[in-house]
């Protein structure tokens, strides 16, 4: 929530640090110094209002440090609930190349979500009984989201199908939700494992990639979806993590594919990602 913090880098300097994504009535007072300051400070004033358009409540969720399965250590972050939209009724964002999503994400403050941040989600949501159709880690499968092929297009935010197996939401470790993680739509992801400088797989997939070793089981068994071999060499592609409302076994949290990055379909999204909130003198704030 906001908070006052008290003298941060400047001698008897009080912080009023607001929090747009949880805190109710943050928006408000933010729009309130912006109308404030616009005459003496407008271009001030339209960061702010800037900042207030990018943030809806709720569309932005924590995912807290993560260790994966061979030790590596994914720092805490921010990502969007669900993939990213421009329309006012909140369907996906899709026909959109690898490129584009990039520059996209960028635009709104954030990143192109990382392939070990995309690892770092799936295994929070493998940890977590609620994911799974048994009711417990390892009983039944993790839920795959829309992929029976009930549907033949991306669908609004709101949608349900009739399916119960085919629940959109996952639960991840602190207990927020995320949307559309595994079937629905792929999204685009950036190859931090395998990849270049512009995140495009640069290399083969190593026996120890955490991208084809992360998951608990094999590969379209108890919901993981599809993932490659060792030794499969995608070099020059951009990866594609998830699934669409199709791909029946081949989609799942775990699920990796790959794209041309010029690529424009109506089956593949993104998601931003962004650092966590940092107070001035103090660094992080790292969710309580």
């Amino acid at each position: 929530m906001s908070q006052i913090i008290p003298q941060a880098d400047r001698k008897g300097a009080q912080y009023f640090v607001l929090d747009l994504t949880q805190d109710p009535f943050a928006r408000k007072a933010a729009k309130a110094y912006a109308k404030a300051c616009k005459d003496e400070y407008p271009q001030l004033a339209a960061d702010i209002r800037a900042q207030i358009d990018r943030v809806r409540p709720g569309d932005i969720i924590d995912v807290p440090e993560t260790t994966l399965p061979n030790g590596r250590v994914v720092p805490a972050f921010r990502i969007d609930r669900s993939h990213a939209t421009r329309r006012a009724d909140g369907r996906p964002w899709v026909r959109i190349n690898y490129h584009e999503a990039i520059a996209a994400a960028a635009a709104a403050g954030g990143a192109l979500i990382a392939e070990t941040q995309a690892l770092a989600i799936a295994h929070q949501i493998a940890q977590q009984p609620e994911n799974w159709t048994g009711g417990a880690v390892g009983a039944g499968k993790i839920f795959q989201g829309l992929h029976k092929g009930a549907v033949t297009e991306v669908q609004l935010p709101g949608y349900e199908s009739d399916d119960p197996e085919e629940r959109r939401w996952h639960v991840l470790a602190n207990g927020a939700r995320i949307y559309d993680f595994a079937g629905h739509l792929f999204s685009w992801v950036a190859d931090d494992v395998q990849g270049d400088e512009n995140g495009l797989v640069a290399r083969a997939f190593a026996e120890d990639s955490p991208s084809i070793t992360t998951a608990p089981h094999a590969r379209m068994e108890k919901g993981m979806g599809w993932y490659p071999p060792a030794g499969r060499d995608w070099s020059g592609n951009a990866l594609l993590r998830g699934g669409y409302w199709d791909g029946v076994a081949l989609a799942g949290v775990f699920g990796l594919g790959y794209g041309w990055p010029a690529y424009r379909g109506g089956d593949v999204g993104f998601r931003c990602t962004y650092p966590l909130p940092l107070i001035p003198g103090l660094g992080s704030l790292r969710q309580q």
